[in-house]
């Protein structure tokens, strides 16, 4: 029976890719299986019927295939099929669809309620409140969900999503600019396992006090995005640094207002932080980038030397974004890099990134300094070959060598050997 499975895998999803009709279909399975002799499924002594009896797992498999529009497509072949569909599948992206998207969601999301994937990113605004509102009455179990750039959501789409969707974990709202802070710590009260947050140009949701809220709530949060909300300051910085301890990832690109405070704050606080995002925060001093130096000597000998691996490279900061931070200089700098051995300078890696800092060029990573000595050592044995070769045509004339003993492969190599030594 596997191979027969094998066949219907393979001719299927060129079948539903080819939009055959019902009768194509039929006339199609029954081909088939004619073809494997009227086999039997093993172990359960019985023939499939027709093409509406595929064993759910196969089905699952087979839809595992096809892109999101196929799946759609075959959901709407038959009652058993849109049945297995909705008890299977959990994962379900509408990015695709670039009109009515609105009205698909509606017509969709009734059928699949045990999706937990949900990915409603648009290139322009279509959805509405009613939309989401529809996703939370029946994606209960929904973790993930991306309504970027979804311009027209109001207050009305969180509130019930804080109803519909408590298992979120991870939520992307960049560019949703109607949404309030109140809205937002509304949804942090009932959404508490949240561990990934994009809030990249929520100006009006993303302020201190909602991300007071966001501390209370979230514990859990290790990533959080909050690039160019210019309302953050230091007070909810320093309230993430206090209540999200296992924060890893935090970008904090064109919050304007933040100071060293905010850095320090997450360097005594966030012990796990790998990424740290500070493009355009011209109020970040020498003073931060000690702190975050400072961190990693404490995080080796003090309260969190027990959760280090064996690799340094492993552990701190592996990337930091400081382009525009012109009020940093050479000395503070290198001394981050110098305590996180996976921050890199060179072209091969570059997690150190410090565009539109001329004064900083002089930072460099270990490994950048290495390959430079390397550079420097291979010029030096080249321009030693070349000063040994033009004294030897200087005097070659006035020598007895003959022309045998300057082609011997032994001779040439113990030139090179007096160059190296």
């Amino acid at each position: 029976m596997r191979w027969l499975n094998s066949v219907i895998l393979f001719i299927f999803v060129d079948m539903i890719s080819g939009g055959l009709g019902s009768g194509d279909l039929e006339a199609w399975f029954q081909n088939l299986m004619l073809s494997a002799g009227g086999e039997k499924s093993e172990g359960k002594g019985a023939a499939m019927a027709g093409w509406k009896d595929l064993p759910m797992e196969l089905l699952l498999r087979i839809i595992s295939l096809l892109d999101d529009r196929m799946v759609i497509v075959a959901s709407a072949v038959c009652t058993g099929w849109r049945d297995s569909l909705c008890l299977g599948l959990t994962n379900l992206s509408l990015s695709w669809c670039k009109n009515n998207m609105n009205s698909l969601v509606q017509s969709l999301v009734p059928k699949f309620t045990k999706l937990q994937v949900l990915t409603l990113r648009q290139d322009r605004p279509q959805l509405e409140d009613i939309a989401v509102e529809t996703v939370a009455n029946y994606c209960h179990d929904l973790r993930d969900l991306d309504l970027s750039k979804s311009f027209r959501l109001t207050d009305r789409s969180l509130h019930a999503l804080a109803h519909g969707c408590p298992r979120l974990t991870k939520l992307n709202i960049s560019g949703c600019s109607a949404f309030s802070d109140s809205a937002l710590a509304y949804l942090t009260d009932y959404c508490r396992n949240l561990k990934n947050l994009n809030l990249c140009g929520c100006v009006r949701a993303a302020t201190d006090s909602a991300l007071q809220a966001i501390a209370y709530n979230c514990g859990q949060l290790q990533t959080l995005i909050l690039g160019w909300c210019e309302g953050v300051s230091d007070n909810g910085v320093t309230s993430l640094a206090v209540g999200c301890p296992d924060l890893r990832a935090l970008d904090l690109c064109g919050c304007v207002l933040i100071t060293d405070e905010s850095v320090i704050a997450l360097a005594n606080g966030c012990p796990r932080l790998r990424s740290l995002g500070l493009y355009y925060c011209k109020n970040i001093t020498d003073r931060a980038m000690y702190s975050l130096a400072n961190s990693r000597v404490k995080s080796k000998h003090g309260l969190w030397g027990s959760m280090q691996n064996n690799s340094d490279e492993k552990e701190g900061l592996m990337n930091l974004n400081i382009s525009q931070c012109t009020a940093l200089t050479p000395p503070a700098v290198q001394a981050v890099c110098d305590s996180f051995p996976a921050l890199h300078t060179c072209p091969e890696r570059h997690s150190l990134i410090i565009s539109g800092c001329l004064n900083l060029t002089s930072v460099h990573c270990a490994c950048a300094v290495q390959a430079q000595r390397v550079s420097f050592s291979a010029d030096c044995l080249v321009g030693s070959l070349i000063l040994t070769l033009a004294n030897f045509c200087d005097s070659y004339f006035e020598s007895d060598i003959s022309i045998s003993t300057l082609l011997d492969p032994i001779w040439i190599l113990s030139m090179v050997w007096s160059c190296i030594f």
